[in-house]
């Protein structure tokens, strides 16, 4: 049976107060698609996966949650993910603001 993605991860935006989120803080709504894009230069984790949003980064994918889709976007298989906001809590700590959720698309005939 065809599925439009099942869940793969639910997680917040790591590194959100380290980067550029607040430039896109008004967008940053459910639903809204974010782009992911690894980061096999990262100094700091070769398997680090950043998110993007209208070419702003936002974050990253959580340190122990990043292997799969660093592998899986490295070796050409972007179309496998997709990310959207589930959930924005400005009221939170930055760290806790935004949670994404990161589907794998089914790619099987309706």
């Amino acid at each position: 049976m065809y599925e439009r993605g099942k869940q793969y991860l639910l997680c917040n935006v790591a590194g959100f107060s380290h980067w550029d989120g607040l430039e896109v803080f008004s967008q940053l709504e459910p639903g809204v698609e974010l782009t992911l894009v690894p980061e096999p230069d990262n100094p700091y984790d070769p398997n680090a996966v950043a998110f993007y949003l209208a070419g702003v980064k936002i974050g990253y994918v959580p340190r122990d949650s990043n292997s799969t889709i660093s592998l899986l976007l490295n070796f050409g298989h972007a179309d496998v993910f997709r990310a959207r906001i589930a959930a924005v809590y400005k009221d939170k700590h930055p760290e806790q603001q935004v949670l994404v959720s990161i589907n794998v698309t089914d790619a099987r005939e309706e």
